[in-house]
């Protein structure tokens, strides 16, 4: 397995936990620490051993956004350099977030600016009752990149504006409200959780889950039409597949179904 300067991963009954290892610095994300996401998605794309990812901060805070440095250095780029370099960023979490396997993103402590959209990247998100999310930007000066519509997909309009508009800080129940996380649960029971969560995910096909993944991302923004021909193209993907098989003959032998990944 190989490893990394700002991560931590590691492999264990399917699950692929990842982890964001700047406790230091607050978790905070840095242009390396993007570029390390890139390379680790591409790796964990291609173990097919993994069927979960769980993404997580090490130490007290998920994350708490892009480390300032990185925008400084580039107050005296050209203009044309920045936008190359905040395109190379916004792929990093383009490619995280196209992973074809359920992510599951641990909240815990600061949930701010990047950090909070690196969890958006994530299909699924449950945070721990004492959870502080915010989107300051705005209130430093600074345009919100690689993510404004990240939010307003989720959050929509209304809510996007009101959190990007004001940055002010709000916690997991507001959160919640928003629909930016599906769960908040005791800080206690924020490990179990997530596991449960991990082991209802990890008893299901992985191919035909990051197939209904890609539908639902890709499809988004299509018509209804092409969306519809994108769903039976991708269904012709694994009607060869072992694990359809499995699926069908276990629904009617009336048995638990053993996937293999297949």
């Amino acid at each position: 397995m190989p490893e990394y300067q700002n991560w931590l991963l590691a492999e264990e009954d399917r699950i692929a936990t990842l982890t964001l290892n700047r406790p230091q610095a607050k978790n905070s994300l840095t242009a390396e620490t993007l570029y390390e996401l890139r390379d680790i998605s591409a790796y964990l794309s291609s173990r097919a051993k993994i069927w979960v990812v769980i993404l997580q901060g090490q130490g007290k805070h998920f994350s708490t956004g892009m480390d300032l440095d990185l925008i400084r250095d580039r107050l005296d780029q050209a203009p044309a350099a920045n936008r190359e370099f905040l395109l190379s960023l916004q792929a990093c979490l383009d490619t995280f977030e196209a992973l074809e396997k359920p992510t599951i993103a641990k909240l815990h402590g600061f949930c701010i600016g990047g950090g909070l959209l690196l969890a958006l990247c994530c299909d699924f998100r449950i945070a721990s009752q004492g959870t502080v999310f915010s989107m300051p930007e705005v209130r430093l000066g600074l345009g919100v990149v690689m993510g404004t519509q990240r939010l307003t997909r989720v959050a929509g309009i209304a809510a996007t504006k009101e959190i990007i508009l004001l940055g002010s800080r709000f916690n997991a129940s507001a959160a919640h409200d928003y629909g930016l996380v599906h769960q908040v649960v005791p800080p206690t029971e924020l490990e179990a959780s997530v596991a449960a969560l991990a082991d209802r995910l990890r008893q299901l096909p992985p191919r035909t889950i990051g197939i209904a993944k890609r539908i639902i991302d890709s499809g988004y923004d299509l018509s209804l039409r092409d969306s519809q021909n994108l769903e039976i193209e991708a269904q012709l993907e694994i009607m060869d597949s072992p694990d359809l098989r499995e699926a069908v003959l276990s629904f009617l032998e009336k048995r638990q179904p053993k996937f293999t990944g297949r």
